[in-house]
């Protein structure tokens, strides 16, 4: 397994849409574990491809204290079942350092595609209802920022666009 360079916001390729995933074999597996092990040593509690520049539809999450309760959603559909709003502190391995509070759906059903190529399907709710909401507008090109007043999310991009160039 390796970990994987995370793009950080304003990179440009944070914004291109992401395609399904087709294919089913040993190097969609050996990049999901990668994904994985990025995701843990960032620390975070999910990752969608775009964030690691592969523009394909996947997400890993693992919102267990453990880390032991790893969930992978290829090719995933998302439909909001309660539209009552709920705000969750977020933070982005791609926004690193920042934490915003955003309003979503409370709850959603997620139909997805397993490791395997396999469906299933799942209604959630709470931080797990959150981070896939979050982890799906990755694959859409769209970023927590984007949920902001233009002022923060101007004042997040120069000091992040600043920290970049500082450790180049």
């Amino acid at each position: 397994m390796a970990i994987l360079d995370i793009l950080e916001f304003p990179d440009l390729r944070l914004r291109k849409k992401a395609s399904p995933i087709t294919q089913f074999n040993e190097t969609l597996s050996k990049t999901i574990d990668d994904m994985f092990e990025t995701m843990y040593a960032a620390p975070g509690i999910g990752l969608a491809a775009t964030q690691i520049n592969l523009h394909k539809q996947l997400i890993v999450i693992d919102i267990s204290d453990n880390k032991d309760e790893p969930l992978v959603f290829i090719n995933p559909q998302i439909e909001i079942i309660d539209h009552t709003p709920e705000e969750y502190d977020e933070g982005c391995l791609s926004v690193p350092g920042y934490y915003e509070t955003v309003s979503r759906p409370r709850m959603v059903r997620i139909s997805a595609l397993d490791r395997n190529g396999q469906p299933f399907e799942i209604e959630t709710d709470g931080l797990l209802a959150t981070c896939i909401q979050h982890e799906h507008d990755h694959l859409n090109g769209k970023l927590f920022v984007d949920y902001l007043s233009t002022l923060k999310r101007e004042r997040i991009r120069s000091k992040l666009v600043k920290a970049q160039k500082e450790s180049a």
